[in-house]
């Protein structure tokens, strides 16, 4: 231990000053129980369970261990030791807004995105998640890697009913192949109807024709 002679103390490192004289420093871990005097030097104890001490001091009481709350999007990373605190890090879901050393002091949920967003960058426990807004003829719902195509309805033979938006893909009706079909058939009907009918037509007029002959012939036999 270092006494004053009456000139103005000044104590080493690792030391403190106790009225006239120098102290050792308790070492990490550890807390002063007794200063030093002149005959012993300074008296250490350890740190109690759920406390710590990081660093030498000159402190009678260690630093309580701190204690990562779920509530506020954090849990335990490391455990609190004699010599160390208690180390926190985000729970699933949530990024550190605000860190010391590997120590998160603060975390905040993950942004989720928007209908009509995909998520550009997934969130981690150090970066919130980035999202970016769909293009036009795309979609998403907010939970997408990626904006999705609006469905082509007519190029795969379905009738549009409702045009597709940023937040939901377009909504395609019944096969148009089979209303084609429908149309194809009534021309066809109508085209063998109509033929029908000018052959009857012509029937009855050749007919028509033989009788007249007939009665014209008959005529002038007579």
């Amino acid at each position: 231990m270092n006494v004053s002679t009456g000139q103005t103390l000044t104590c080493p490192q690792k030391q403190y000053q106790i009225n006239d004289r120098c102290c050792p420093m308790c070492p990490a871990g550890g807390r002063v129980y007794a200063d030093c005097t002149e005959s012993r030097s300074t008296d250490c104890k350890p740190c109690p369970e759920g406390t710590f001490m990081d660093h030498p001091t000159s402190r009678p009481v260690c630093y309580n261990c701190k204690s990562c709350d779920e509530g506020s999007g954090l849990k335990m990373k490391t455990s609190c030791t004699i010599v160390s605190d208690t180390v926190c890090e985000p729970l699933e879901g949530f990024y550190c807004s605000d860190s010391r050393k590997d120590d998160c002091v603060e975390a905040r949920k993950h942004r989720r995105c928007k209908p009509g967003e995909y998520i550009r960058e997934h969130g981690t426990s150090s970066t919130d998640t980035v999202c970016s807004i769909c293009s036009d003829g795309t979609f998403s719902n907010g939970t997408f890697p990626s904006c999705q195509k609006h469905t082509q309805c007519e190029s795969k033979g379905r009738e549009l009913l409702r045009p597709g938006t940023e937040t939901e893909d377009a909504q395609c009706g019944g096969l148009l192949l089979h209303r084609t079909v429908l149309i194809n058939f009534v021309v066809v009907v109508m085209s063998l109807f109509s033929v029908l009918l000018v052959c009857y037509l012509n029937h009855g007029q050749s007919q028509n024709r033989n009788e007249n002959v007939r009665h014209k012939y008959i005529l002038e036999i007579i």
